[in-house]
């Protein structure tokens, strides 16, 4: 029998592993829980992608029966995330068999990138997979399956097993997650099948592994790389690590490295430990320590233990423009001694990182000589995977989903009015912000709930590690003590009777089908925190059936739920507007089919209807009997235009309060996703998102000028999540260059924001005025998620507060 892979001895079958879990097999298709076939074990779709090691797509079949199975007339089948029914089904065929505990490699596509080659294929194929969503059966069988829903697969007794990841359509119960050109979805080392793709696998580095054991770089895992080193080599850590991002080393395999370990992670997909050379060579540009990367292995080095390590040196690129993080892979390590003492942290303090954030060379900085004591992201560079520590580090991005937070290391860099780091410009991206992960025990040292404002106090400490999300951050393995600020949730004043307010509020992905707790939670900020205005501008309102991709686009359930929620809370009874898109061309959560909407107070405001608005109908200004008035109302600014191309269509409304003609229009603009990140290898980075935002904002001011043309004393506002930040081309397209003020710059500096991203206090919400009514408005801020660690959107709303005592008279008769 070929070796078992390392990290993947086979304990349990399907079944023994659903008994532990409590999943009733009885509730699965037979075909998808079969306890006597082999599982789709691992997926991965980025070969040859940027970034990826891997030259070439693959499957990884794994057996957890107790005998070898035979694969002869046998076949990997893959389907694209949405199938349609002309969709074709790209089918490899299989070959020969699988032993009780071994993996079978089917080796698919290669893409232009990658310099590893897989290990030599059990079967090979041709099939151009996606990197991020889409399905991978397992058939007994070669006829193209016809199947293209879950449903359907699940009946077809022929599909032996499913592994749908990202928003595929076809899956087990759930999909596995959204995968990268660097990470691929696989079962744990008991291939252990729920029958729930999201359950049963997890998302980290391709691990592949053929029927001989052997994984990429002809090793079979542990043993047949490097032999166990039992003397210092001729290098040390910082001869591997070099003096720029990438090591003068990577691709070769080293010996004989010595060190300590400082920290071990045992959790999840991209396992090993951190070791750190004691002595070093007085560079600071080189570090002294290295992570030896064991896949889904938990190594068995315990911090303290002194190592003579081996193995490949690699750089692994998390994703596409990501820095890369030099490590040990297929290693091999012989322990000398235990309990020794770890090397002491370097201390971040104040002076520690400087000030200037990144060299800008105006494109890739791998190769750059490090300057760490010039540059924030040289410093992390020369610092990579060395132990670090913050003191009393003040809080300046709450805790997320993924149990994280933000601290900086200078509290006097850009404050806020609640103790966060304001982003000010692209000159000034804060140095001083430094993201904390774990790798401790969760259920003994649980993560701190934190917002912004509160501290860690005490040390501390960890290895530098770093992720696509966020950058260079801090693996701690001490946590100081998370200690409260106080951070109270703070909402605006209410109108006066001469006012009509009006506000603007993203509330992040809201169906149909949302739990009953976020309409409540929303309810309650517009009635008790923003006090009911008069008008609202919704983004993110979903389809009643939320990001079920099911052709549903109305939005009714959504907006009725909600009206129902306020006037549950005291709040008035809402009416509202909204024009739905056509499916799936609106951007946005797959199926959600986003859109903005309005709610207003009929017993404060009319809604001046136009019949006529639709999907792709373009509002237009006409001069009527009481001055400007609206072809449609509500209506949309030329939403055919190729601005608008998978993005939010900007919705206009015509509105009648105290006796004024209000006009407002509520808008969402292209998402940042996409645009190189601040922490990323190009320096400075492109924003490559913001040519469709200055394209989006032209329209808006078209029509705002077109309106101001025949009513130059208009009311109009112009708000909603617009994507960029007061300084932007974006804004100055509306405001410097064109006809609208914005009154956030009437706020002090340390009030200008309404969301918090990778620790950076920022405004991407805001609200515009003509510059004739500038004079009479009044604005605020509502403190209600972006700094909350339980928020129920990542937005803080915002109500502006106008004056139509002196507006423009009534219209003529």
């Amino acid at each position: 029998m070929s070796p078992t892979r390392p990290g993947r001895l086979i304990a349990s079958t399907s079944a023994a592993a659903a008994v532990l879990l409590g999943v009733s097999l009885g509730a699965v298709p037979a075909a998808l829980a079969d306890t006597t076939t082999p599982v789709i074990s691992e997926v991965y779709g980025g070969g040859g992608n940027s970034g990826a090691e891997l030259r070439n797509d693959f499957v990884e079949l794994g057996n957890p029966t107790g005998g070898a199975v035979s694969l002869d007339g046998w076949s990997v089948q893959y389907l694209p995330a949405s199938p349609s029914p002309n969709t074709r089904v790209q089918v490899t065929e299989l070959g020969g068999e699988v032993g009780a505990g071994e993996h079978y490699l089917v080796r698919q596509a290669a893409g232009s990138g990658g310099s590893v080659e897989l290990p030599a294929p059990d079967a090979t194929g041709g099939a151009n997979m996606s990197a991020s969503a889409g399905a991978v059966l397992l058939v007994r069988g070669t006829d193209p399956v016809t199947c293209r829903t879950a449903a359907t697969c699940a009946e077809d007794g022929d599909v032996v097993d499913i592994v749908g990841y990202g928003d595929a359509v076809v899956h087990e119960n759930a999909p596995a997650p959204r995968l990268s050109n660097t990470t691929s979805a696989s079962r744990d080392a008991d291939l252990t099948d729920t029958g729930d793709n999201a359950a049963d696998l997890t998302a980290g580095a391709p691990t592949p592994a053929n029927t001989a054991g052997e994984t990429p770089g002809g090793g079979d895992g542990g043993g047949d790389g490097p032999e166990e080193p039992v003397e210092p080599g001729d290098l040390r850590v910082h001869d591997v690590q070099g003096t720029t991002r990438t090591s003068p080393h990577v691709g070769q395999q080293v010996t004989g490295l010595p060190g300590v370990v400082t920290a071990v992670n045992a959790f999840g997909g991209a396992r090993g430990f951190w070791f750190q050379d004691t002595e070093g060579d007085g560079d600071p540009r080189t570090s002294e320590a290295l992570f030896v990367f064991t896949g889904s292995t938990t190594p068995d080095v315990a911090v303290g233990d002194e190592v003579l390590a081996a193995g490949r040196v690699s750089e692994y690129r998390p994703s596409s423009g990501a820095q890369t993080i030099t490590q040990l892979s297929q290693a091999r390590w012989t322990v000398l001694s235990s309990g020794n003492a770890v090397p002491g942290s370097v201390l971040l303090d104040g002076d520690a990182i400087p000030e200037a954030y990144a060299p800008e060379p105006g494109g890739d900085v791998s190769g750059l000589t490090l300057e760490p004591q010039a540059y924030a992201l040289d410093f992390w560079a020369a610092h990579e995977h060395m132990l670090v520590r913050v003191e009393d580090a003040p809080v300046v991005g709450a805790t997320d989903d993924y149990e994280a937070l933000w601290v900086t290391t200078k509290p006097e860099q850009n404050p806020t009015v609640n103790g966060g780091t304001r982003y000010g410009s692209y000159d000034q991206p804060n140095s001083g912000r430094v993201k904390i992960e774990s790798l401790l025990d969760r259920a003994r040292h649980p993560f701190p709930d934190a917002n912004v404002g509160d501290t860690l106090a005490g040390v501390t400490e960890g290895p530098v590690y770093y992720s696509q999300y966020g950058g260079y951050l801090v693996r701690a393995t001490t946590l100081g003590e998370h200690v409260s600020g106080g951070l109270e949730r703070t909402g605006v004043r209410d109108a006066e009777r001469y006012e009509v307010s009006v506000a603007t509020y993203n509330v992040e992905n809201l169906g149909g089908r949302a739990d009953q707790a976020k309409y409540d939670e929303l309810a309650s900020g517009i009635v008790e925190s923003l006090n009911s205005p008069d008008i609202i501008g919704l983004e993110e309102i979903q389809d009643n059936t939320g990001p079920t991709d099911d052709g549903v686009v109305d939005a009714d359930v959504t907006l009725d739920r909600l009206v129902a929620a306020v006037e549950a809370r005291g709040g008035p009874s809402y009416e509202w507007r909204q024009i739905s898109p056509q499916d799936k061309q609106d951007g946005g959560q797959p199926g959600g089919n986003i859109r903005n909407a309005f709610l207003f107070d009929p017993a404060r405001v009319r809604f001046v209807d136009r019949e006529g608005g639709d999907a792709t109908t373009a509002v237009e200004v006409v001069e009527g009997r009481r001055g400007a008035e609206l072809s449609v109302s509500p209506g949309r600014i030329d939403p055919e235009n190729e601005a608008w191309k998978s993005s939010r269509k900007p919705l206009v409304g015509h509105f009648r309060a105290l006796n004024r003609d209000v006009y407002v229009v509520t808008n969402h603009f292209n998402s940042k996703g996409g645009d190189q990140s601040l922490h990323g290898v190009n320096q400075p980075p492109e924003r490559g998102s913001e040519t469709q935002r200055h394209a989006q904002a032209e329209l808006v001011r078209g029509f705002a000028e077109e309106l101001l043309a025949v009513d130059p004393q208009a009311n109009l506002v112009v708000m909603g999540d617009l994507n960029d930040f007061q300084f932007s081309r974006t804004l100055e397209i509306l405001t410097v260059d064109g006809p609208l003020d914005n009154p956030m710059a009437d706020l002090p500096e340390g009030e200008r924001y309404n969301y918090v991203y990778d620790g950076n206090s920022q405004a991407l919400d805001h609200i515009l005025v003509s510059q004739a009514i500038a004079g009479r408005v009044d604005y605020g801020i509502a403190r209600l998620n972006s700094e909350f660690h339980d928020q129920v959107s990542d937005h803080d709303p915002q109500v502006l507060w106008l004056d139509v005592r002196r507006g423009t008279p009534p219209g003529r008769p």
